[in-house]
């Protein structure tokens, strides 16, 4: 096992006979890389390459950290070599960590620097080498740099895989530039690759999301012949396609062709869900409902989308006995409960500025032990603490904690209520409120600080002002609150 000095200060060195390294020794051996490196002014490559020590993404991390920023060169090198290690391959997590620290999107010639090092050193390069470049650029979101590292291969010697170029096409279709990932699409076939299911699933992604959709249906037919046969996902992507930009009397037909095809391109609940969401942005309720009979008739149950939806649907247009019955229908086919519907129903009301059918509705859940969820209980509570019934507000707020409801409520909801109740001299309630919020751990945030520190200056009732003082304490710098007194 190679020995590397640690630094010029000392003395000893570091074995890896123990995989379970120490954070402190980690350190020190990715210090001790860079100055082994520095030494060995040659090959980065091949001094790297008498390395046996643990390998993973903390000690890469901490290289990486060395480097940056006077060495990035070294570091990205380094990446690079670690992630064509057997033992060892890069996270998402490291590509992008690499990305940033390096700032790829803002300087891509460093890569290509890298690139031109290989070929002067004469390095050893093989595909696996630029599998790891474009995956950086991948993480930068970088199209045409990455086409670039395509182009540079065969002067290496090498050729590109399917794999690679699904990946460079994918950059493209994310860019909008469907003519350059055509291309590349077809160069495949001359060079003796096919496209997979996947280059296929990333054009029709492509195509549908510059609205080329009569392009996108052209590739069905160019997958067949290739023997390859579309599948559930690439239905899917064309079917939102449609219902994005196309009519709707072809995304019926696409889903009709789904159900006879059957197996694994039978439709399920996501893609009803996507028709019956366009349906009813476009104002046409009776077919969203139609296509929620569809769906229903092969035993596939609507999710809380679904029903979201329709019922949103139904608030609009003011059809609130059609809402109830829909969500008796909903909750029988067993995808949803009358605890989420009718969150929803609230949700809904409120937007619609139905408060006070939102608010009896709201009522009726509890009193019937069902539980709203905490977008629900967000939209009562601000809507009474902000139309002049803070009491209410946090008589509401205090009933549905007493319930065990209280689970994701917004901590600017909690902070608002606070301040309401400051204002108007609710003293009692207000300590309440605080202790709540101290228990549940919820933070004060900055612009209410200052509203309450100005209520506690003015205010006259020594009572509030010195029980808020002392739990607020938590809260408000000592300084502020003492300046308040």
């Amino acid at each position: 096992m190679v020995l590397f000095s640690i630094s010029r200060s000392l003395s000893s060195s570091v074995r890896f006979q123990n995989p379970k390294v120490s954070i402190v020794q980690f350190s020190v051996v990715s210090g001790d890389i860079l100055n082994h490196l520095q030494e060995n002014s040659g090959n980065v490559e091949k001094t790297l390459s008498t390395f046996k020590g643990p390998l993973d993404s903390k000690f890469v991390s901490g290289v990486l950290h060395r480097c940056y920023p006077s060495q990035s060169h070294t570091g990205l090198r380094f990446f690079i070599w670690a992630g064509l290690q057997s033992d060892y391959r890069h996270t998402p997590y490291m590509y992008n960590k690499a990305c940033k620290l390096f700032s790829i999107s803002q300087n891509p010639k460093l890569l290509f620097d890298v690139i031109e090092a290989y070929r002067a050193e004469r390095c050893s390069v093989t595909v696996k080498t630029f599998k790891v470049v474009l995956n950086l650029y991948k993480q930068a979101k970088l199209a045409d740099e990455a086409l670039l590292v395509l182009r540079k291969m065969p002067e290496f010697g090498l050729r590109a895989d399917t794999t690679m170029y699904n990946l460079v096409i994918r950059l493209f279709c994310v860019k909008g530039d469907m003519n350059t990932a055509e291309t590349l699409m077809k160069e495949m076939g001359l060079i003796d690759l096919y496209p997979d299911m996947i280059t296929y699933v990333e054009m029709a992604k492509g195509f549908c999301s510059v609205g080329r959709l009569d392009d996108a249906f052209r590739l069905f037919e160019v997958m067949k012949e290739h023997g390859c046969l579309p599948d559930k996902v690439l239905y899917s992507v064309l079917l939102h396609g449609i219902c994005k930009f196309g009519n709707m009397e072809k995304a019926l037909e696409l889903l009709d062709e789904m159900e006879k095809e059957g197996g694994s391109c039978s439709p399920n609940v996501v893609t009803y869900t996507s028709v019956i969401q366009r349906f009813c942005e476009k104002g046409q309720t009776l077919e969203a409902l139609e296509v929620l009979n569809r769906m229903e008739a092969r035993n596939c149950s609507p999710n809380r989308v679904t029903a979201s939806c329709l019922i949103e649907r139904f608030c609009l247009e003011g059809r609130l006995n059609e809402a109830y019955k829909l969500i008796d229908k909903v909750v029988k086919g067993g995808g949803v409960s009358y605890e989420e519907c009718y969150s929803s129903l609230v949700v809904s009301l409120k937007r619609n500025e139905r408060t006070e059918e939102a608010e009896k509705l709201f009522r009726k859940m509890l009193d019937g032990g069902l539980k709203p969820d905490g977008l629900a209980c967000s939209i009562m509570i601000k809507e009474l603490a902000s139309g002049g019934r803070v009491v209410d507000g946090y008589e509401l707020c205090d009933e549905i904690e007493k319930m065990g409801y209280l689970t994701s409520i917004d901590s600017d909801l909690y902070s608002l209520l606070l301040v309401g109740l400051c204002e108007r001299n609710h003293s009692v309630e207000a300590v309440k409120l605080v202790k709540l919020m101290l228990m549940k751990k919820i933070k004060l945030k900055s612009p209410y600080i200052d509203s309450i520190v100005e209520i506690l200056k003015k205010s006259r009732d020594e009572e509030l002002v010195n029980h808020l003082t002392e739990n607020l304490k938590s809260f408000i710098p000592k300084v502020i609150i003492d300046s308040s007194n």
